[in-house]
């Protein structure tokens, strides 16, 4: 079996402590300002790769990043993993049974937040499929794809904005949260689907048999494998170390489910993300557990990702003024006000139903994920991704203001 060699693990290990390094400063940085940190994060990914880094030190940054293969192989390795532990801990912070409470209000504000957008996307992007870099090859794939992705909301961002704006437990908070779960867990259902459709689609089965045990699957797992889970983790809290055995266990049946998705010719994220639902929404999974594993993950794995996003692509050589303009105004209006007349139809007040707006507009996490995939996929261009990286930024950064001035509108 091929092996790294001495240089190729020296720069692995270099490639490694930058990232962290970069990623707590500027995750530091963007504390700071009141920020949430996968903003601090992308940004360093800008820094060290081909935008600033490799155009002020082009030396420097091929000596980093790009002159030993085999462990930028390995980078990838890690990178992979990374993103597969995010929707991981993504899938912790589904908790079925506020969604339930919620009920039909809930699903309607969901569901009306994502068909204006995906539908607006859909149109915009078949209709200028060049303009806007979508695969001309798969066209009716890719388009699916930008609208889905312009309608994803950022569960873990937009629950931290209503913490600091004290908005959390309250009625309008937990409605914006139970509709956030719900495009969650249909977000990545329906782009598992349009990824095993599209021509890049890797697994070997038909799309139907793919289709069929891809919800055969979530059925199983948020029934049979959420009370096999409950009754396996007590005897893990008794009988194995803690948290040792509960950390180690966890992120094997995240391998196992992640594994049997990427089999299937879904992508490994989705299996991650529904055995986090499963495992999450456990009664014997208590708040500390839920804690260790977020830190853990949130502060090694999640960062390498965020910051890979930079190394990916040249923000300044691919950067295209008017397909980012198309994608933050498309992206930003329509959530709006899909998310407005999904409150309204669910029989919210207008107030709260403006802050319900601005709240499910929130981006910066989920969406980058699903943006990167189809990047890599062949499904969108270079300037694409970064208009939607920057629609990430600008909604991540702008909702908590946003949300707090129409929490103080009297109407």
């Amino acid at each position: 079996m091929e092996s790294l060699n001495h240089q190729e693990v020296i720069n692995l290990l270099l490639q490694l402590a930058t990232l962290l390094i970069m990623a707590r400063a500027f995750a530091e940085l963007a504390r700071k300002f009141k920020q949430p940190a996968v903003v601090g994060e992308i940004l360093a990914g800008i820094i060290i790769g081909p935008t600033i880094l490799g155009t002020l030190l082009p030396d420097f940054h091929t000596y980093l990043f790009g002159s030993h293969e085999m462990s930028n192989i390995a980078l990838d390795g890690f990178i992979q993993i990374s993103v597969v532990l995010l929707l991981f801990i993504a899938g912790l912070e589904v908790e079925l049974q506020v969604v339930w409470n919620q009920g039909k209000n809930a699903l309607k504000i969901a569901v009306a937040s994502m068909i204006l957008p995906i539908i607006a996307g859909f149109v915009v992007a078949y209709a200028f499929p060049e303009f806007l870099g979508v695969n001309i090859n798969d066209r009716i794939v890719a388009s699916t794809f930008f609208g889905l992705a312009i309608s994803i909301t950022a569960l873990a961002v937009v629950a931290r904005v209503l913490m600091d704006l004290g908005l959390f437990k309250t009625s309008t908070g937990l409605l914006i949260i139970a509709a956030a779960m719900i495009v969650d867990v249909l977000g990545w259902v329906v782009f598992s689907v349009i990824l095993s459709l599209s021509e890049s689609g890797k697994g070997g089965l038909g799309i139907w048999q793919t289709i069929g045990l891809t919800l055969a699957f979530t059925l199983i797992m948020l029934t049979v494998g959420k009370g096999l889970i409950n009754r396996v983790l007590p005897w893990i809290n008794k009988k194995l170390a803690w948290p040792g055995g509960l950390l180690s266990l966890s992120l094997a049946i995240c391998f196992l489910a992640a594994s049997f998705t990427e089999f299937i010719g879904i992508h490994a994220i989705f299996g991650a993300f529904i055995i986090g639902v499963a495992l999450g929404d456990s009664e014997y999974l208590t708040e500390k557990a839920k804690e260790i594993l977020h830190q853990f993950i949130n502060n090694i794995f999640a960062p390498i990702f965020f910051l890979s996003i930079g190394l990916k692509v040249n923000f300044i050589e691919s950067f295209d003024l008017g397909i980012v303009g198309v994608v933050v105004v498309v992206g930003l209006l329509t959530k709006y006000f899909g998310a407005y007349i999904g409150g309204r139809w669910a029989g919210i007040k207008r107030k709260e139903s403006i802050v319900v707006g601005f709240g499910l507009s929130t981006r910066g996490s989920m969406d980058i994920v699903l943006g990167l995939i189809a990047l890599d996929a062949g499904l969108v261009s270079d300037s694409l991704f970064i208009g939607l990286v920057i629609l990430a930024l600008i909604s991540s950064i702008a909702s908590g203001p946003l949300m707090g001035w129409a929490g103080k509108l009297k109407i």
